[in-house]
């Protein structure tokens, strides 16, 4: 399959590079991206990444930003940032892939725990990952019969606990959350939050 991986010089961007390289092509695409640039918070960037590459047979996110902040410190602008970059940039990652999409290909997003278990501080990202989440379950109706859509929710990730100087083992290796991304490709699946084992 040809597969383009969006956010894929981040920490779990690399590790689904790593896991799917072997097997297919993979295309990586970033901010500044080896392959290919793109601005997820930018829909006239994602036009032009999908006219560049043609088709594709899958496209996996695990890009997007979102600020995290106590809710008293929030601004418009950090809510309209984080709407705009991890929620508007998924969905026109599958807005814009209509005829650059294979028959039957699969799109994975990434949402995150925090959509249903809140900390002090996720206000803005708790909105983005449970827009992404009702966004992918209806999209899944939409695109029946043409692709199917996924949506990853990572839980924590131990990298990046460790690098918060919280406990690595409180978390999942970002190796273990890549797996999650596979079976948004290669299972039968389409409008489902896909948990992390």
């Amino acid at each position: 399959m040809r597969i383009l991986i969006v956010g894929a010089t981040g920490l779990l961007g690399k590790e689904i590079v790593r896991l799917l390289s072997s097997e297919h092509e993979v295309i990586g695409a970033s901010r500044n991206g080896p392959d290919q640039s793109v601005d997820l918070a930018d829909k006239a960037s994602i036009v032009s990444m999908y006219q560049q590459l043609g088709t594709v047979d899958a496209v996996i996110c695990a890009a997007g930003a979102a600020k995290f902040a106590p809710l008293e410190s929030l601004t418009d602008e950090d809510f309209a940032f984080s709407l705009a970059n991890k929620l508007m940039g998924q969905v026109n990652l599958v807005r814009c892939s209509v005829g650059h999409i294979a028959q039957g290909g699969s799109l994975t997003l990434t949402s995150g725990i925090l959509s249903l278990h809140p900390v002090t501080g996720s206000a803005v990202v708790g909105i983005v990952n449970a827009g992404v989440e009702a966004f992918v379950r209806s999209a899944a109706l939409e695109l029946h019969g043409k692709a199917r859509v996924n949506v990853v929710s990572p839980g924590w990730v131990s990298e990046t606990l460790a690098a918060m100087g919280q406990a690595y083992s409180a978390g999942t290796p970002a190796a273990v959350v890549a797996q999650a991304y596979k079976r948004g490709l290669v299972e039968d699946i389409t409008g489902q939050v896909i948990p992390v084992k």
